[in-house]
């Protein structure tokens, strides 16, 4: 068995070419749970939806997240009445949010829910919430205020500074039904190209989630989500920098150095492959950057033959980092 943490679009693009490169059923997903929130009554799992919608290949290919083929009325509708519509839901999306919550409010675990939705879309890996316990991102803005996650991200676009993050209710969270089972029985482990603080940092946040990776570390291999110094989606890198880290594969190499024993890394960073080893990992050099299935499915390949004493490869050609994850 193969468990993935996962978080967002570049972590569902990878788990479309690991199931592909290894039988789907083989395949477990730990999800980040912190972005989740609740908007006009509706329990929201923007991770969860993202994952189970790119592998259903469901997705909207224009954003990454939501339905293809989506429609907007509902929206349309709720903006004329005055409500609030930053946060955009489509027709389709809704029907997902609806399911979610009624069965939540049956007293369904969210372990469960999941489950059931994917199984609805036809997938055969298994979804697994990081817990069933209410965490909550919180990040703190340079000007002193701190906002929910989404505020930050979606309200916000991730445009403006900010000081510090942390996982509201996380010291009180359990691991959901199925976690470290998924990580202590795999015979590999990956952390996906994600946002090592806001989508990888709550899933190792959660008690018993980074005792269980470090007890795997030789097992454990992580993909960096930095290419060339920047993020190919989203703010990663100016959060790496804006709160202390070094935003190259150098700085994902430390924050990752006890929890994996290997990083792998795009061939546009392989002149970096010593000062990661001197970090502590073990470096991989491959190309990362997602353009199609078959650049995913190669990757996950790659990283699934990862022999941490065979040390860092750098006989791949050299890849501009101008995709998307």
């Amino acid at each position: 068995m193969i468990t993935v943490l996962a978080g967002g679009v570049g972590a569902a693009r990878l788990l479309r070419g690991m199931v592909r490169a290894v039988p789907a059923d083989e395949v477990t997903a730990i999800v980040n749970t912190a972005d989740d929130l609740v908007l006009h009554g509706l329990s929201i799992s923007p991770d969860l939806d993202t994952v189970t919608y790119t592998l259903a290949e469901a997705v909207n290919p224009e954003t990454g997240w939501g339905l293809v083929g989506e429609t907007w009325q509902a929206m349309d509708a709720l903006e004329r009445l005055g409500g609030p519509t930053w946060f955009r839901l489509g027709d389709r999306d809704l029907g997902t949010h609806l399911h979610r919550t009624g069965r939540l409010a049956d007293g369904a675990g969210l372990t469960e829910v999941t489950a059931e939705i994917t199984r609805a879309f036809d997938i055969d890996a298994r979804l697994l919430p990081m817990t069933e316990d209410r965490v909550t991102t919180m990040v703190t803005l340079a000007a002193g205020t701190e906002v929910g996650f989404q505020d930050y991200f979606v309200g916000l676009r991730h445009e403006v500074a900010i000081s510090s993050v942390r996982f509201a209710g996380v010291e009180k969270a359990r691991p959901a039904p199925g976690v470290l089972d998924a990580i202590s029985s795999a015979s590999t482990v990956v952390l996906a190209p994600s946002n090592p603080i806001v989508s990888i940092g709550p899933v190792v946040a959660v008690p018993g989630i980074s005792d269980a990776l470090a007890a795997r570390r030789d097992d454990v291999v992580a993909v960096s989500p930095i290419v060339a110094g920047l993020a190919l989606k989203g703010p990663a890198a100016r959060m790496l920098r804006e709160l202390g880290h070094e935003p190259t594969v150098v700085g994902v190499a430390r924050l990752y150095c006890d929890l994996a024993a290997t990083l792998v890394v795009d061939t546009a960073d392989a002149e970096l492959a010593g000062a990661v080893e001197a970090a502590g990992m073990t470096c991989l050099v491959a190309p990362t950057v997602m353009t199609d299935l078959d650049v995913a499915t190669n990757l996950c390949r790659t990283l699934l033959s990862t022999d941490p004493s065979t040390g860092p490869h750098s006989d791949q050609p050299a890849e501009s980092p101008t995709g998307t994850f």
